[in-house]
């Protein structure tokens, strides 16, 4: 699934201040990554100093998905587009090459 068949296929709402993210509207809680995407792979994941919650990370065509999965295994999800995707992840400390 690319960026903007993700952003077609679900509700999402602009974050504020964050040009190029969005997050999940009325989110399942259980919903994983992969299953969001409709892929049979697993997000890549991180534990970072500058997130309390684990990183899921799954790079999609035109951007990719950042999911916080928090202690209780639900999931909190972020489309973004390749700028918004890119500037999180410095952000966050993460490199995917």
């Amino acid at each position: 699934m690319t960026f903007q068949e993700l952003l077609a296929a679900r509700q999402w709402k602009p974050i504020p201040n964050c040009p190029g993210r969005f997050v999940l509207s009325n989110p399942e809680p259980t919903l994983t990554p992969a299953q969001l995407a409709q892929v049979d792979y697993d997000p890549a994941e991180f534990r970072v100093a500058a997130a309390k919650d684990v990183i899921l990370v799954l790079p999609l065509e035109g951007g990719g998905l950042i999911t916080y999965r928090r202690a209780d295994a639900s999931y909190h999800h972020t489309l973004n587009t390749e700028s918004g995707f890119q500037r999180k992840l410095a952000q966050l400390g993460i490199n995917l090459d």
